[in-house]
């Protein structure tokens, strides 16, 4: 059963994009990541064009966030203000990459850009977090204890200036890094098409070293903000977003993270990491051999933007 996506204007199996949608929904459930630095890419490989397969992922990364969001809320593991922060500097990232995002499509590289983006992205996250997965499992089979803690020295972000408490996270640390962080994750949702957890949550971690139990509801809160404005503004400056192909990717997200948040219980933690490692790197490979093999068809047609003036 064909639908016809106004936006993406092109013809797409309905019950392809809801599976799309479940099985993403799957993954979000069994990893606990959004799922926007896959969803965008598969969308890509069905066809859907790359600026509108960014500026779509966005809404789902809305829903899923702010039904985490408000799950981690009522058992007060969410640092609002600490969140707020991160979403200070979010805001001003969404407003310069939604720019970005169409200066490039203006010079007609946004396509090249975007694919360079999550091949950079995901080949390293991915990398790294194979190895260390890959690590974990061996110490583990061989019995090895785990490697004793060192002694905690005093980082560079403790060092900086214009310091804030947390309460909630029981931190007392410079306003900057946080701003940082949000507005590189800013930058993210509106190039890239994702919710920036997987960059946001071990810079949370390991840079401004705040408690794993806070850093996901935290991530969530500034994720949902961010998201829900970047989706404003691609669909009012861009005109990219496509509402059909959004509410199918959410329906199924939506019954899909069920399931997953249950086969996780299942699974070993080091053993989910290696299997997520393991899907990025495949996805990274996908898009960098896309970029270098010669494509079926040498030659696209595009309808040309009419320009200003008489």
């Amino acid at each position: 059963m064909q639908i016809y996506l106004p936006i993406a204007e092109i013809s797409v199996n309905i019950f392809l994009l809801l599976g799309l949608g479940g099985g993403i929904g799957f993954l979000s459930g069994l990893f606990g990541v959004g799922g926007g630095f896959l969803m965008t890419p598969i969308l890509m490989f069905i066809g859907i064009p790359p600026t509108v397969a960014v500026s779509t992922q966005a809404p789902q990364i809305v829903a899923s966030s702010f039904s985490g969001a408000l799950a981690h809320w009522k058992r007060k593991t969410l640092d609002v203000k600490m969140g707020g922060l991160l979403l200070s500097g979010g805001v001003v990232g969404s407003f310069f990459g939604v720019q970005l995002f169409a200066y490039l499509r203006s010079l007609g590289q946004i396509d090249l850009f975007i694919s360079l983006s999550y091949v950079g992205f995901l080949g390293v996250i991915g990398g790294l977090m194979f190895l260390e997965s890959v690590r974990s499992i061996l110490r583990a089979r061989s019995g090895q204890p785990a490697t004793a803690p060192r002694r905690r020295r005093r980082s560079w972000v403790e060092q900086l200036p214009v310091k804030m408490r947390f309460p909630s996270s029981g931190l007392y640390i410079s306003i900057f890094p946080p701003i940082a962080i949000g507005f590189l994750v800013g930058v993210l949702a509106a190039i890239m098409g994702v919710g920036g957890g997987f960059v946001m949550v071990p810079a949370m971690i390991y840079i401004l070293r705040m408690p794993t139990n806070v850093v996901v509801g935290t991530s969530l809160f500034q994720i949902l903000f961010v998201t829900a404005l970047t989706t404003v503004l691609q669909a009012g400056q861009n005109q990219t977003v496509d509402i059909v192909l959004a509410m199918l990717l959410i329906t199924g997200g939506v019954v899909g993270a069920q399931f997953g948040a249950r086969a996780g219980r299942h699974i070993k933690a080091e053993e989910l990491r290696a299997l997520l490692a393991f899907m990025v790197l495949a996805v990274c490979f996908k898009i960098g051999l896309d970029l270098v093999v010669t494509p079926s068809d040498l030659f696209v047609v595009t309808p040309v933007e009419p320009q200003g003036g008489p």
